[in-house]
Protein backbone atom coordinates (compact mmCIF):
# COMPACT_ATOMS: atom_id res chain seq x y z
CA UNK A 1 0.00 0.00 0.00
CA UNK A 2 1.03 3.27 -0.71
CA UNK A 3 0.97 5.72 2.24
CA UNK A 4 1.81 9.46 2.39
CA UNK A 5 2.29 11.19 5.63
CA UNK A 6 4.75 14.18 6.68
CA UNK A 7 7.74 13.23 9.26
CA UNK A 8 10.45 15.56 10.63
CA UNK A 9 8.38 18.29 8.39
CA UNK A 10 8.89 16.69 5.22
CA UNK A 11 6.57 15.09 2.87
CA UNK A 12 7.27 11.44 2.53
CA UNK A 13 5.25 8.97 -0.17
CA UNK A 14 5.96 5.46 0.02
CA UNK A 15 4.83 1.81 -1.16
CA UNK A 16 4.54 -0.16 2.53
CA UNK A 17 3.82 -3.61 3.18
CA UNK A 18 0.75 -3.91 4.96
CA UNK A 19 2.32 -5.23 8.37
CA UNK A 20 5.25 -3.08 8.37
CA UNK A 21 4.81 -1.65 12.06
CA UNK A 22 6.02 2.02 12.39
CA UNK A 23 8.83 1.77 13.80
CA UNK A 24 10.34 -0.37 10.98
CA UNK A 25 9.24 2.25 8.70
CA UNK A 26 10.80 4.89 10.28
CA UNK A 27 14.07 2.93 10.39
CA UNK A 28 14.47 0.97 7.58
CA UNK A 29 12.76 2.85 5.07
CA UNK A 30 13.33 6.18 5.84
CA UNK A 31 16.50 5.66 7.27
CA UNK A 32 16.09 7.58 10.90
CA UNK A 33 17.50 5.44 13.24
CA UNK A 34 17.25 7.29 16.42
CA UNK A 35 13.81 5.66 16.84
CA UNK A 36 14.53 2.43 18.85
CA UNK A 37 13.23 -0.98 19.03
CA UNK A 38 13.71 -2.50 22.13
CA UNK A 39 11.11 -4.60 22.68
CA UNK A 40 8.33 -5.54 20.11
CA UNK A 41 5.95 -5.21 23.12
CA UNK A 42 5.11 -2.06 23.99
CA UNK A 43 6.68 -2.25 27.29
CA UNK A 44 10.70 -0.09 27.19
CA UNK A 45 9.62 3.35 25.67
CA UNK A 46 12.28 3.26 23.29
CA UNK A 47 10.18 3.90 20.03
CA UNK A 48 8.45 6.90 21.16
CA UNK A 49 7.59 9.64 18.41
CA UNK A 50 5.04 12.09 18.04
CA UNK A 51 2.11 11.37 15.67
CA UNK A 52 -0.09 14.38 15.59
CA UNK A 53 1.74 16.11 18.10
CA UNK A 54 0.58 13.22 20.56
CA UNK A 55 3.46 10.41 21.76
CA UNK A 56 2.87 6.91 20.94
CA UNK A 57 4.84 3.39 21.19
CA UNK A 58 5.47 3.17 16.75
CA UNK A 59 6.17 -0.56 17.61
CA UNK A 60 3.19 -1.62 18.10
CA UNK A 61 1.65 0.50 15.12
CA UNK A 62 1.41 -0.79 11.57
CA UNK A 63 2.74 2.57 9.36
CA UNK A 64 -0.30 2.37 7.09
CA UNK A 65 -2.45 3.66 10.06
CA UNK A 66 -0.22 6.70 10.20
CA UNK A 67 -0.94 7.54 6.65
CA UNK A 68 -1.85 11.02 5.95
CA UNK A 69 -0.45 11.86 9.73
CA UNK A 70 2.43 14.35 10.65
CA UNK A 71 5.14 12.14 12.68
CA UNK A 72 8.10 13.81 14.45
CA UNK A 73 11.03 11.54 15.57
CA UNK A 74 14.21 12.37 18.08
CA UNK A 75 15.77 13.80 14.73
CA UNK A 76 13.03 16.53 13.86
CA UNK A 77 13.18 17.64 17.65
CA UNK A 78 15.78 20.48 16.22
CA UNK A 79 16.35 21.57 12.73
CA UNK A 80 19.68 23.12 13.12
CA UNK A 81 22.96 21.39 14.44
CA UNK A 82 22.24 22.91 17.79
CA UNK A 83 20.64 20.44 20.03
CA UNK A 84 16.75 21.13 21.27
CA UNK A 85 16.52 22.51 24.38
CA UNK A 86 15.24 19.16 26.12
CA UNK A 87 17.65 17.11 24.16
CA UNK A 88 20.48 19.75 25.73
CA UNK A 89 19.52 19.23 29.27
CA UNK A 90 19.74 15.87 28.97
CA UNK A 91 23.74 16.34 27.79
CA UNK A 92 24.15 18.79 30.56
CA UNK A 93 22.68 16.75 33.43
CA UNK A 94 24.04 13.20 32.44
CA UNK A 95 20.82 11.84 32.44
CA UNK A 96 21.77 9.11 29.93
CA UNK A 97 24.59 6.26 29.78
CA UNK A 98 24.10 3.87 27.42
CA UNK A 99 21.88 5.83 25.29
CA UNK A 100 19.68 3.15 23.91
CA UNK A 101 16.59 4.29 25.77
CA UNK A 102 17.58 7.88 25.08
CA UNK A 103 15.44 9.06 22.28
CA UNK A 104 11.98 7.39 23.35
CA UNK A 105 12.92 9.00 27.16
CA UNK A 106 13.14 12.56 25.07
CA UNK A 107 10.21 12.31 23.16
CA UNK A 108 8.28 11.47 26.42
CA UNK A 109 9.87 13.83 28.72
CA UNK A 110 8.74 16.62 25.35
CA UNK A 111 5.44 15.80 25.35
CA UNK A 112 4.90 15.82 28.99
CA UNK A 113 6.39 19.29 29.09
CA UNK A 114 3.85 20.25 26.13
CA UNK A 115 0.78 19.04 28.06
CA UNK A 116 2.25 20.41 31.38
CA UNK A 117 4.86 22.74 31.43
CA UNK A 118 5.36 22.37 35.31
CA UNK A 119 5.24 19.30 36.25
CA UNK A 120 6.25 18.24 39.82
CA UNK A 121 8.65 15.19 39.93
CA UNK A 122 6.26 12.78 41.14
CA UNK A 123 4.50 13.90 37.87
CA UNK A 124 7.26 13.59 35.42
CA UNK A 125 8.08 10.01 37.41
CA UNK A 126 4.38 9.27 36.71
CA UNK A 127 4.52 10.21 32.92
CA UNK A 128 8.02 7.73 32.19
CA UNK A 129 6.41 4.67 33.39
CA UNK A 130 6.69 3.44 30.07
CA UNK A 131 9.82 4.07 29.54
CA UNK A 132 12.66 1.78 30.95
CA UNK A 133 16.38 2.81 31.30
CA UNK A 134 18.28 -0.07 32.46
CA UNK A 135 21.28 1.43 32.92
CA UNK A 136 20.11 4.46 35.59
CA UNK A 137 18.28 5.26 38.51
CA UNK A 138 16.87 7.86 36.93
CA UNK A 139 17.85 10.39 38.92
CA UNK A 140 19.62 12.33 36.04
CA UNK A 141 16.58 11.87 33.51
CA UNK A 142 14.24 13.28 36.28
CA UNK A 143 16.66 16.25 36.88
CA UNK A 144 16.95 17.16 33.13
CA UNK A 145 13.31 17.49 32.72
CA UNK A 146 12.45 19.49 35.57
CA UNK A 147 15.12 21.66 34.83
CA UNK A 148 13.79 21.97 30.78
CA UNK A 149 10.50 22.94 33.01
CA UNK A 150 12.12 25.57 35.12
CA UNK A 151 13.93 27.36 32.40
CA UNK A 152 10.63 27.47 30.34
Amino acid sequence: MRISLTINGNPVSEDVDNRTLLADFIRNTLGLTGTHVGCDTSQCGCCVVHLNGEAIKSCTMLAVAANNSEITTIEGLSNSEDLSAMQESFRRNHALQCGYCTPGVIMSAVDLLKNNPKPTEEEVRDALEGNLCRCTGYHNIIKAILDVSKAG
